[in-house]
């Protein structure tokens, strides 16, 4: 079973005031990197975020996304979570996709760490019966106790971490995203937080990390794909694919 299939799909953004002198400037200089097209007077500015690309996740997929900034490795998480459509290309999603490219997304300043919990939840599509039934285990998993009654704009950034990455990780996915692995600012609080996170990746059936770290897409990873303004150079066997680029990055 596919869980997801891109075929040929492309991510454009139209850049609509490029005759401003320094949008123009900048334009060139990606020009010569081949990920801009425009019209023959060329006032109409597309920039190619993802070119051409194609890949199938089934079953048991761990996919790394390497490659430097701006190579196309965060357009790529949001095309298959669905904040992005494909300009051109089609792609087609099954299950549950929990996207944490952001795990404080959603999260209310003003409201108590409870209410956080449901809003937070809701927006990575759990059910409020869902959230009913984990509410008590991630309170728990986040030791804030009594703190979890005041507005979150009272806590530290630790504590804000610990809550976020507490309702970030109660989540059941089919395919699960990450820009990176998720940190906790806490030392005191990483191998507890370790273990939770390991527990969230097996509960996924498929996974897509993009990390510049490369023992982490070593550790995580069965499967990578190297992205190159916005194309994937290679894709295959962890271990091939980071020889190869080892060698030149």
């Amino acid at each position: 079973m596919n869980y997801i299939k891109i075929n040929n799909a492309s991510v454009e953004f139209p850049i609509f005031d490029a005759q401003n002198r320094s949008i123009k400037s900048e334009i060139m200089k990606l020009g010569k990197r081949g990920i801009i097209s425009s019209d023959s007077n060329g006032k109409h500015v597309t920039i190619k975020s993802l070119d051409s690309v194609s890949l199938s996740l089934e079953h048991g997929d761990k996919l790394g996304l390497i490659g430097n900034n701006g190579a196309g490795k965060s357009t790529l998480l949001k095309l298959i979570s669905g904040i992005y459509e494909p300009s051109k290309g089609s792609i087609t999603r099954k299950g549950k996709i929990v996207p944490l490219l952001d795990i404080a997304l959603g999260m209310d300043d003003d409201s108590t760490g409870y209410q956080n919990i449901k809003l937070r939840g809701l927006l990575l599509g759990m059910t409020p019966a869902e959230i009913d039934s984990k509410r008590l285990e991630i309170a728990e998993f986040t030791e804030l106790e009594d703190y979890l009654n005041l507005p979150i704009r009272t806590y530290s950034m630790g504590m804000r971490i610990r809550l976020a990455f507490a309702i970030s990780t109660a989540v059941d996915p089919d395919v699960l995203l990450l820009d990176e692995v998720i940190g906790t600012g806490d030392a005191s609080f990483i191998q507890k937080a370790e273990k939770r996170f390991n527990e969230l990746k097996d509960r996924a059936k498929v996974i897509v990390l993009a990390s510049h770290d490369n023992a982490v897409i070593r550790r995580i990873c069965n499967k990578t794909a190297w992205l190159e303004g916005g194309k994937i150079k290679m894709i295959g066997e962890t271990e091939t694919i980071m020889r190869e680029y080892e060698k030149c990055c």
